[in-house]
């Protein structure tokens, strides 16, 4: 069949075929419309989901929040509006199928690391300061498990959270440091591990092959990027890693935390979906938190003030700590310097570090720190005249831990 312009296939003129019908478009529209707002239903509900999804994850902390609403009169004020202090505390426990292999549940926890991180009223910088698990200090009374209260003493650090958990061992670093801690998280074994495993693993350097049996980590020296048990096994390692002390064990935390960080802020992770809902998914499911961050919009507001630092800018270090005299396998803290740390921190100052010394110095000035404290301390009046000048401390930034 042929038109009058003789073209087959009935069209109306040699320019192309005839348009449709009135309502034929109209229909068509509709559809069109109808599709495209299914799809902005289905992307929001999808979206939905995964909020509430990641929002549910987070398990919040409320009996340490009552435990330390009974103490309020006596913690800390803050000296410098704006900044912020969270405790980020690493739990040794052994509950839950994942973590028993790491050794018998008898029903406690240890905080095997706590991190004090100091976020400045400008967001431009960050500090965040280790303390040592076998630091002597005076650790409060709290309230145990089963209802009971221990008395105020002086113990080993991480005794405080095994005894009272992240209330007590709060309250024991406001009672050591003056400083007011704002937010704390409480992460264990398993979820380290996954964190770990949602960025594609955290690259280290060795500068000699490790075989710890106990951290279960064997490595050839040189440039590894670890996993998660392998990473696990990195940071907890003291036998087999450097002097074996707990000093280096926390340098080595500082370093991998640092890599971590580079990890994170690189465009591998915040740009690529499929690497950064593994990431919150893993973070959110493995964190116990006060209710004041246990909201998916709480660590979102707190990653949005920290995303854009530079990581020059962020830096970690130890409390300044020698021996312990009385038990060298102990700590205490060093002082004045301690206390200059901690009045820097809590006035809201920018801290300078320098980096630590090799082994063989740190080792030999350890010695002769430990000798020093058989001595009583000078007097004031024998004590220099004039300004002090800005202390420096012991301690890297994140962009240093990067294999170079």
């Amino acid at each position: 069949m042929t038109d009058s312009a003789g073209i087959p296939g009935g069209t109306d003129a040699a320019g192309g075929p005839r348009r449709p019908p009135h309502g034929r478009r109209r229909r068509l529209l509709r559809r069109t419309a109808l599709g495209a707002a299914l799809l902005v239903l289905a992307g929001a509900g999808t979206g939905w989901w995964l909020y509430n999804k990641l929002d549910g994850n987070i398990t919040e902390d409320t009996s340490a929040a009552a435990e330390l609403e009974r103490y309020e009169r006596e913690r800390p004020t803050h000296l410098a509006n704006g900044s912020q202090n969270i405790l980020l505390i690493g739990s040794d426990s052994r509950s839950g199928k994942e973590n028993a292999r790491y050794g018998q549940d008898r029903g406690t926890q240890r905080s095997d690391t706590v991190i004090l991180l100091h976020l400045p009223a400008d967001r431009k910088s960050a500090a965040a300061v280790s303390i040592p698990r076998d630091l002597m200090t005076d650790v409060p009374s709290c309230l145990k498990a089963d209802g009971q209260r221990t008395r105020e003493q002086l113990a080993q650090f991480n005794w405080a959270f095994e005894w009272g958990g992240a209330a007590c061992t709060i309250r024991t670093v406001e009672k050591l440091t003056g400083i007011r801690v704002d937010h704390h998280m409480v992460v264990d074994f398993n979820g380290f591990k996954q964190m770990v495993n949602a960025v594609g693993g955290v690259e280290v350097c060795l500068g000699r092959p490790v075989d710890d049996t106990e951290a279960k980590l064997r490595l050839p020296a040189g440039r590894h990027l670890l996993q998660g048990e392998q990473a696990l096994g990195f940071v907890r390692a003291r036998h087999s890693l450097g002097n074996g002390s707990d000093t280096d064990r926390m340098e080595r935390q500082q370093q991998f935390l640092g890599s971590l960080v580079n990890k994170v802020q690189s465009n591998g992770v915040l740009l690529n979906p499929t690497r950064l809902y593994p990431l919150l998914d893993a973070a959110t499911s493995s964190v116990t938190t006060d209710p004041g961050l246990a909201s998916l919009r709480g660590l979102y507001e707190l990653v949005r003030g920290v995303r854009n630092i530079p990581t020059e800018h962020i830096t970690f270090l130890t409390v300044p700590r020698r021996p312990y005299p009385s038990n060298p396998n102990r700590d205490e803290l060093v002082q004045p310097d301690a206390t200059r740390l901690f009045g820097q921190l809590r006035a809201d100052e920018p801290l300078k570090v320098t980096p630590p010394p090799p082994v063989e110095e740190r080792e030999r000035n350890e010695r002769t720190s430990h000798a020093e404290t058989a001595s009583p301390d000078p007097s004031p009046s024998a004590s220099a005249t004039g300004p002090s000048p800005a202390p420096t401390f012991t301690g890297t930034t994140a962009d240093s831990a990067d294999c170079r």
